[in-house]
């Protein structure tokens, strides 16, 4: 396959950044977008150009590291696929593909592709998790769970934090993100606790980060690799407003 790149290049935060075009050629079908990626950069350390910087890490669909915005969706146009899991057979020989970094005030670029979503991790220290005393280690079954509530905890767990949803809104919300992550606390018996404080501080942190906010178009969980239902915005919103209604920090 022989392909043009429309890749956005930016050396820094400040920099005004712009697209620039590139040639790749005999790139096989079965390669990883990311491979593609390589494959450029190689291309373009042996002309002495500075290589594209871009996000990655376990290249598995996991750690959500490769955050790409291809053809205008964000991890490209394969739906449940991450940006790493992404394979050249998907698109055509010749075809241009642009690429850009995600767009969102709360995910400033760092440099090219790179941008900086230590947004997130400051939302999940706020909140995003269950405080427990030292001890000895409890007995795994000893809180039994449901069924029905281990797997909706569970496929709330599979969020990778990737910022997907944030890329493909239009108005940059975290709603399906933070959603999520108080989702897969809030329906177990470990996080019942500090349900109602988690969810006050958790949005509240979303919202100093600048975040948008959510008008349930749905082109979040069109985008999330991982399928996150919007059934977890639903119960975020009712965890919220009880916890206002009935915390001590009202």
């Amino acid at each position: 396959m022989n392909l043009t790149l429309k890749v956005w290049r930016q050396k820094n935060p400040s920099d005004k950044g712009g697209f620039k075009t590139y040639k790749v050629n005999d790139i096989s079908e079965h390669m990883s977008f990311l491979e593609m990626m390589d494959v450029l950069n190689e291309q373009l350390a042996v002309a002495g150009e500075e290589p594209v910087h871009f996000d990655h890490d376990c290249r598995e669909g996991i750690c959500g590291s490769c955050s790409m915005y291809i053809n205008g969706r964000a991890h490209g146009p394969q739906k449940l696929t991450a940006t790493c899991q992404l394979h050249m057979r998907h698109f055509n020989d010749g075809e241009t593909i642009t690429i850009e970094p995600w767009r969102a005030r709360a995910f400033p670029v760092v440099k090219d592709l790179v941008v900086d979503r230590s947004a997130f991790d400051r939302i999940i220290q706020s909140g995003g998790y269950v405080s427990v005393n030292t001890g000895g280690v409890p007995d795994a079954n000893e809180i039994p769970v449901p069924k029905q509530i281990a797997d909706e905890a569970f496929s709330s767990a599979e969020c990778i934090s990737c910022g997907a949803c944030v890329a493909a809104c239009k108005n940059a919300s975290a709603m399906l993100f933070v959603s999520a992550k108080v989702s897969q606390l809030a329906l177990l018996p470990q996080g019942k606790v500090e349900r109602k404080s988690r969810v006050e501080r958790m949005v509240a942190q979303m919202d100093i980060e600048g975040f948008g906010s959510c008008t349930n178009t749905g082109a979040c969980t069109a985008e999330c690799p991982k399928g996150i239902s919007q059934e977890n915005i639903a119960r975020i919103n009712r965890e919220y407003y009880n916890a206002k209604f009935t915390s001590d920090n009202v």
